[in-house]
């Protein structure tokens, strides 16, 4: 049985698409899902990179794209009141539910439908203490400070797998990232033969331009 990473942050949008077509994308097949929050602005910072939201014009295309796609694929997505917010409390909070930096699908559902669903603040007060009760079965005792250095660690461990967004997930040391990389990870996992030659050809592939 394949074990599969999943990284992600609640803040982005396409983190929750992916994870509501994840059961679907890959019925039927046999692996183990672990799912890892990091944060994505220490990914995007470490790589130059401002991110969807950094860039106008891209900005408010992204929120309507996710919205389109909530909308076809079924799950539903409506745009929080303010877009990006600071996710810290939201990831802290979800690995206060760990004891190894992984959390169970509950919890992550949880916390993404709290953004995703419904185009509340995100961070409201009311609504991060209706979060918290809501989460308390799963709450270890006393983990806040553990909440923060399991983020750190996952970030890291992140960042040290070349991971430069999310959702990403990795497998056997391959990163695919990103919903559309969905069925890419499901013919993986059943064992395309593509995949034994055609994959490192990227890595090839001299660049024209140096940076």
């Amino acid at each position: 049985m394949k074990q599969v990473t999943f990284y992600l942050d609640f803040v982005s949008p396409y983190a929750w698409l992916a994870f509501d077509q994840l059961p679907q994308a890959l019925q039927g097949l046999s692996y183990h899902m672990q799912y890892r929050p990091v944060l994505l602005g220490a990914l995007l910072q470490k790589n130059a990179n401002p991110g969807p939201a950094g860039i106008p014009g891209k900005r408010e295309w992204t929120y309507r794209h996710v919205s389109w796609l909530g909308h076809s694929l079924g799950c539903g997505l409506q745009m929080p009141a303010q877009h990006p917010f600071n996710p810290l409390p939201l990831l802290r909070l979800a690995l206060e539910c760990s004891d190894d930096g992984t959390i169970n699908r509950f919890v992550a559902e949880t916390l993404l439908r709290h953004v995703w669903l419904g185009g509340g603040d995100a961070l409201d007060p009311e609504r991060l203490e209706a979060l918290r009760s809501a989460l308390a079965p799963q709450l270890r005792e006393n983990a806040q400070e553990q909440a923060k250095r399991l983020l750190r660690e996952n970030t890291d461990a992140a960042a040290a797998h070349q991971v430069f967004g999310v959702p990403a997930w990795e497998v056997d040391g391959r990163l695919f990232w990103g919903l559309d990389s969905l069925p890419m990870l499901r013919a993986y996992l059943q064992g395309d033969a593509w995949f034994g030659q055609a994959w490192e050809l990227a890595s090839e592939v001299q660049a024209g331009i140096k940076p």
